[in-house]
């Protein structure tokens, strides 16, 4: 028997059945705390956006689109509550200004593969934990909307139209602003790497 779809899940949840709900929270849960993570750069802010957003899906069911789907619409909630937590965050200076992009540098594609690495000893399982560390610090300091971008694309995969919907944005805007966001994050990524490198050495 085929699982019933997130749509179905949450017409459920309207006509009384309170376990499709949560089925719908067990469904999405990591992957929604894993985007919001990664875009504001903080798990705590993550837990709290979270519960917010599947809060709001509660209150504003009745108003869902049946004919829209439903994971674009939970992860537009939850970016549009980070966001605000985001400039809440500017407004108190607990974080740096955005960086300027710089619209003339290569494409950057490396970028896939760098996330795609194997961990298969504890060596390799050292330098995994180093490129992840370097993969949230250039992240944290890209301007966010190419942070945002970046991590619905390429992290978790969406589609070019899903993007454009959870960003509020046209499809020709979302390929551009990919493109921009994976030449910026190969840029500062590479300088990264090379100042860490550095440092090993000097430390030699």
């Amino acid at each position: 028997m085929d699982a019933p779809t997130d749509e179905r899940l949450l017409q459920e949840y309207l006509h009384g059945k309170s376990g499709s709900f949560e089925l719908l929270v067990r469904r999405h849960a990591s992957e929604l705390f894993q985007f919001v993570s990664r875009f504001t750069g903080d798990s705590v802010t993550a837990e709290d956006v979270v519960q917010e957003s599947f809060l709001q899906v509660h209150l504003s069911a009745n108003q869902f689109d049946p004919q829209r789907r439903f994971k674009p619409w939970l992860f537009t909630i939850a970016a549009n509550k980070a966001r605000d937590q985001l400039r809440r965050r500017t407004r108190r200076r607990e974080v740096a200004s955005d960086a300027h992009l710089d619209d003339d540098k290569e494409s950057g594609r490396r970028f896939v593969q760098l996330l795609s690495a194997d961990v298969e000893s504890p060596d390799e399982e050292l330098l995994a934990d180093e490129k992840r560390r370097m993969v949230r610090q250039t992240l944290a300091e890209m301007p966010e909307k190419l942070r945002e971008v970046l991590v619905l694309g390429y992290f978790h995969r969406f589609p070019y139209k899903d993007i454009g919907d959870v960003m509020g944005i046209p499809l020709g805007t979302v390929k551009s602003r990919l493109h921009a966001a994976i030449a910026m994050f190969g840029e500062k990524y590479r300088a990264l790497a090379g100042d860490s490198e550095a440092t090993k050495q000097n430390e030699e």
